[in-house]
């Protein structure tokens, strides 16, 4: 494609990684990262945008699907599975799907990547509809698991964005709404677990969490509506309802257990 070029698999900037001294390896890894949050910054205007239409679909019903490969589909899986705990909402409200299925999330699945047509066969597995909104992940920009189901989902009138750290490539000419954060040559060359990794773990962050913040799923800057999925989180919700009304630990806790959230809990006692 004209003014594509891989910046993800360009050489190192470093050479003969295999002689330097550990604390040099750490300090030039280190001072790689670095350029990432700088690079995800000139995005924000991208982002902004994604956000605001998976917040509209959402509003009007919609899900959010992650679909990516590899390290990218791993990163969205983690990122949609994390939002019922945090969060409180459905399971089916952000979905990561990644090429290989399950089996992928822990083992490389081979050449499952390399499907133009089972990203669609996988998103309709979960019925999508024109509310839902896809978004590809993909630091190179030419997955074709990816690809190909955008593609197909814009056939189909179904919103799409991505997230890609090369400029210019194929997803992001095909997505509606592309996020390019651009990173540059990985540390080790072509190993894009690392910045492109990382940057799409930020840029994922700031998705789900805006997204949920927009929905009203954070009041003031507590998680009021997570899971009470360990000790630690019962403990970290009766504090937070302490803070919001005049209660001792052993009555905050009693409340916290027969409402299953802080938010319930609050509005329990103020409205009884």
């Amino acid at each position: 494609m004209k003014g594509f070029t891989k910046t993800t698999e360009s050489d190192s900037k470093y050479d003969n990684l295999e002689n330097m001294e550990l604390q040099d390896l750490l300090e030039a890894i280190n001072q790689e990262d670095q350029f990432v949050p700088v690079a995800v910054s000139k995005a924000i205007p991208e982002i902004k945008k994604v956000i605001e239409i998976v917040v509209k679909q959402l509003k009007a019903g919609g899900r959010l699907f992650y679909i990516g490969a590899g390290t990218s589909g791993r990163l969205g899986v983690v990122d949609a599975s994390e939002c019922p705990p945090t969060f409180g909402v459905s399971s089916d409200l952000v979905i990561g799907l990644i090429a290989g299925g399950d089996t992928a999330i822990r083992k490389a699945v081979e050449f499952a990547e390399d499907d133009l047509n089972q990203a669609w066969l996988d998103l309709n597995k979960h019925n999508i509809t024109t509310l839902d909104v896809v978004l590809g992940i993909a630091a190179s920009g030419t997955t074709p698991y990816v690809l190909g189901g955008l593609e197909k989902c814009n056939q189909n009138q179904i919103t799409t964005a991505s997230i890609t750290c090369n400029r210019n490539s194929p997803i992001s000419q095909t997505a509606k709404y592309p996020i390019e954060v651009i990173v540059g040559p990985e540390f080790v060359t072509g190993s894009s677990r690392m910045k492109a990794g990382t940057a799409q773990k930020l840029v994922l962050n700031m998705i789900s969490t805006a997204t949920m913040i927009q929905l009203g799923k954070v009041k003031g800057n507590k998680m009021v509506d997570m899971q009470l999925s360990n000790d630690k989180l019962i403990d970290r919700g009766v504090r937070m309802i302490m803070e919001q009304i005049p209660v001792d630990y052993v009555k905050a806790k009693e409340l916290l257990l027969q409402n299953n959230s802080v938010r319930k809990a609050v509005d329990f006692y103020l409205n009884n």
